[in-house]
């Protein structure tokens, strides 16, 4: 096999193990591109639950990355946060040789994909900035499932990657008072440079017309039931794999005739989906991102020959991590 047709592949062996594999690049058909890897970005809370082995058996074909190899739990090649650049393309596309690209691939540093498969970056996005494309999506998504309007009191649960978009993007909509809490009072200093109010605890008497979750504890979701209004939205955007939640659906739950409402991003809501497909979604999510305010977000760098020990660790515990991006050398 020669040097130009392998890849260099993370491959999650065993669950609590991962390992760099070499493959083959396969061939490029006249639709397809080759994509030379500048960065990846881990998303903690599902490439941990993979990692661990905590997809539960009933999800294995719903979980599935959109160019995964292998199956649940392992050996299983998975990851969706790519950004990179076309170094050649078929027939039929090659004017995306050389776009700096968005792609939902694994960690990998050359692969193939149809060029229907990539989303060129916006000039104002630098690369090593749109690892947070991904994760802006989730946030888009989080938001149209909990409509948020003008003048609505909101609370976030959780100031992850996620809840921190989350909680930016809602800080924009005209007069909304936004609130995000996080036990972990060092994440402060990151959501005062998002322009953001933070707190360890919901306001006494908050009565927030929406609060979504995205703690990733089943204590944050129990936290917001008790920081809800009357009639009251929460949205759930933590995806909790194979551990089961215990909730006080007593006390005030339903004389507050509150409502639980899952997003997934996998999922465009109902209402739009007459009229948006993913594509059209992904160009907003990488837009959003021309804000460098968001490079608060990225926390961690190490190149991609440390991944392996960078996902146990991360696997185990993510300390104070937040956007965690791998450098392709």
């Amino acid at each position: 096999m020669s040097e130009e047709n392998t890849t260099r592949e993370f491959w999650v062996q065993e669950p609590g193990r991962g390992e760099i594999r070499t493959g083959r690049l396969g061939a490029v058909g006249a639709d397809e591109v080759v994509v030379r890897t500048i960065y990846s970005g881990i998303s903690r809370g599902t490439e941990a639950l993979v990692f661990r082995g905590e997809v539960p058996a009933s999800r294995f074909e719903s979980m599935r990355a959109p160019f995964q190899s292998g199956d649940f739990p392992a050996p299983v090649k998975y990851g969706y946060i790519s950004v990179g650049v076309v170094e050649s393309a078929g027939d039929d596309v090659v004017d995306f040789v050389g776009q700096m690209v968005f792609c939902l691939y694994p960690h990998q540093d050359r692969y193939v994909v149809p060029a229907s498969a990539v989303t060129a970056l916006p000039e104002g996005v630098p690369p090593g900035r749109a690892v947070l494309a991904a994760n802006m999506e989730t946030a888009v998504n989080a938001v149209w499932d909990a409509q948020v309007s003008v003048g609505d009191r909101v609370l976030v649960i959780g100031a992850g990657v996620v809840g921190l978009l989350i909680a930016w993007l809602i800080s924009r909509i005209p007069s909304t008072d936004v609130i995000i809490i996080d036990v972990n009072e060092a994440r402060v200093g990151v959501a005062e440079r998002l322009g953001l109010h933070f707190a360890t605890e919901p306001p006494s008497g908050m009565d927030a017309d929406v609060v979504l979750h995205a703690s990733g504890s089943p204590d944050g979701l129990s936290t917001a039931l008790s920081a809800a209004g009357p009639e009251g939205r929460i949205v759930e955007v933590s995806w909790f794999g194979d551990r089961p939640v215990t909730l006080p659906l007593g006390e005030s739950f339903h004389d507050r005739r509150l409502t639980i409402r899952s997003s997934q991003v996998g999922r465009i809501p109902p209402e739009r989906a007459p009229r948006w497909d993913y594509a059209r979604r992904m160009v907003v999510a990488l837009e959003l991102l021309e804000s460098a305010a968001v490079d608060a977000l990225i926390s961690d760098e190490s190149a991609f020959d440390d991944l392996p020990d960078v996902m146990e660790r991360l696997a185990r515990s993510g300390g104070d991590t937040l956007c965690h991006r791998i450098r392709y050398d």
